[in-house]
């Protein structure tokens, strides 16, 4: 009997951790749909942003875009890795797999000979790199559930100041890119010095924008740093949507494996009761024959 009280302890500690992932899971998927909203609203901003910025670059002559410092190249010795990750645990394979590629990133910029250092955004990177003997500027840990862009400024404006006092030559993105509820992809953007992608066709700004004092002064006061900005906040949203959907799935995973596993330890004390009920019947007829004889 005591294999069988056991049993049932199992049972009851496995159905009591299926109550909780099942909670865990319908709290994951009710925040991932307002999270992908959130993607999807702010995607056409972004997009709007580097057609414009694109289209004012196109206008600057190249010795003006020289004095903008966002916009400057320079030999690449330093790289600066902005890695996001969550503050939270239990969502599968996300902070593994960008973790991953950041140190496959780590290994291919080293073997160029070229210094890398980290910029930190969540808890579990900071406890995955604490270990490892790579140069880490800053952290950026216990941030809001929903991504804000006051934070993205203060990650943006750490990472601008950065470049632009020459002491990193580039920094880059490392982040996870949400496409559906199933699937995430790790990504690499390339950050500072800012590489806006080429037009497909050239275009002409409209009379009825106006640059005041100056298209420069514009651009290095407002154009540039919201850029920078939204780039990261932007990263944020699809790093939290995909966060969010991860959890999910390993929530849904792990009480289908609770539900499995119960209905194995059923079936094992059944046939564990069934065994001892018989053993007693056996008993009880052996003694009768016994006494009989």
């Amino acid at each position: 009997m005591a294999n069988l009280k056991a049993i049932r302890q199992r049972i009851k500690s496995v159905q009591s951790t299926q109550k909780i992932t099942r909670a865990m899971k319908l709290v994951a998927a009710a925040k991932v749909r307002r999270a992908q909203m959130r993607v999807l609203a702010a995607r056409p901003f972004t997009q709007a942003v580097v057609r414009v910025l694109r289209e004012v670059v196109g206008e600057v002559s190249p010795i003006d875009v020289q004095e903008l410092h966002l916009l400057t190249r320079r030999d690449v010795k330093k790289v600066a890795i902005v890695v996001l990750s969550s503050d939270r645990g239990l969502c599968g394979s996300y902070n593994t797999t960008v973790f991953r590629e950041v140190m496959a990133r780590i290994s291919k910029l080293q073997s160029e000979g070229k210094e890398v250092s980290l910029i930190l955004v969540g808890l579990k990177a900071v406890s995955f790199f604490k270990s490892i003997k790579i140069e880490k500027l800053k952290s950026f840990t216990l941030l809001p559930a929903i991504p804000t862009v006051e934070e993205a400024k203060l990650i943006a404006n750490y990472a601008s100041e950065l470049y632009t006092e020459k002491k990193v030559d580039s920094i880059e993105i490392i982040g996870t890119d949400f496409i559906s509820m199933l699937r995430s992809e790790v990504v690499t953007t390339k950050y500072l010095p800012i590489d806006l992608p080429p037009a497909e066709n050239k275009t002409v700004l409209q009379p009825i924008r106006l640059f005041e004092p100056s298209i420069i002064d514009v651009m290095e006061r407002e154009l540039l740093p919201k850029y920078i900005q939204n780039v990261i906040y932007q990263g944020l949203l699809e790093a939290s949507a995909a966060e969010l959907a991860s959890r999910m799935n390993a929530m849904t995973n792990a009480s289908n494996n609770a539900r499995d596993l119960i209905a194995g330890l059923t079936l094992v004390y059944n046939k564990a009761r069934q065994a001892a009920i018989t053993q007693e019947l056996l008993e009880i007829v052996g003694g009768a024959e016994a006494l009989k004889g």
